[in-house]
């Protein structure tokens, strides 16, 4: 099996897995999970934070993004943009965007820049114990992370989505 077709499995399998909870599993996972986060280190340093809306069973991160208004932290969303790019916005006001994820709309929003980050949580369809990740396999993140140069960046899955081994590529982030 080539990286792509594992890669392409494990988003399959991924996705299927946390689709497959059943409501009260999911809302304990995601409790705990958004405990775990605003425990860590580089959440509380972190002023300027770039969260994702959850999708199609996503890990969901309401509850940090919550507390990071409440703690007067700046909480942007990433906008998929032409190329395969990223921006992120804090949101002026929500739109359905690309792939039929809510975005903020960017003419209601602040932008801000890559390097303005300081934390970054990013959206997987599985990871192993190496903190190898799998997307959705556009590349958004891959592009993007690079240019968050103070960010600490966070892969967020649920437990169901762990895989022994994460197929990734040289450029994967």
């Amino acid at each position: 099996m080539t990286i792509a077709e594992e890669k392409q499995a494990q988003r399959t399998a991924g996705r299927a897995a946390r689709k497959a909870l059943a409501a009260p599993q999911r809302a304990a996972a995601n409790a705990a999970l958004c405990r775990r986060v605003l425990e860590l280190d580089a959440y509380r340093a972190a002023h300027t934070l770039l969260l994702y809306a959850a999708f199609g069973g996503e890990a969901d991160l309401a509850a940090v993004a919550a507390e990071a208004v409440r703690q007067g932290k700046t909480v942007a969303y990433p906008v998929c943009g032409e190329g395969f790019t990223l921006i992120a916005a804090v949101p002026g006001g929500w739109a359905v965007g690309q792939y039929g994820i809510h975005a903020p709309v960017l003419e209601r929003s602040a932008l801000l820049q890559p390097e303005q980050l300081d934390l970054v949580l990013v959206p997987c369809t599985a990871f192993d114990a190496d903190c190898r990740r799998v997307g959705m396999g556009k590349g958004y993140y891959d592009r993007y992370l690079p240019r968050c140069t103070k960010a600490a960046k966070i892969g967020i899955a649920l437990e169901v989505q762990r895989v022994a081994h994460a197929a990734v590529d040289e450029h994967d982030q």
